[in-house]
C-alpha cells in the first residue's frame, strides 16, 4: 500500500514549487523595475554635455562625434 498521503503528496509538493517561482518571479520583477526607475532618475538633474561627457568617458562616443556634439550644444 501507499503511505499515507499518497498522490495528493505530489499534487501539494507541486504546488508548493509553483507557488515559490510565482514569488521569485514576483521579487525579480519588482527588482527590476526599481532599477529601472532609479536609473531614469538619476540621469534627470543632469545637463546634455554632463551626460556626454560620460558616454565620451564609457567609450560610446569617439572624439569625433564628441567634438561634433559639443559645438551643436553650445
Amino acid at each position: 500500500m501507499m503511505d499515507g498521503y499518497g498522490m495528493h503528496g505530489w499534487v501539494i509538493g507541486w504546488w508548493c514549487i509553483i507557488g515559490i517561482l510565482i514569488i521569485v518571479a514576483s521579487v525579480w520583477m519588482g527588482a527590476k523595475t526599481m532599477n529601472k526607475n532609479s536609473t531614469i532618475n538619476s540621469s534627470a538633474g543632469k545637463s546634455p554635455l554632463d551626460i556626454m561627457n560620460e558616454r565620451y568617458a564609457r567609450g560610446e562616443i569617439d572624439k569625433e562625434e564628441f567634438e561634433e556634439r559639443k559645438k551643436d550644444l553650445m
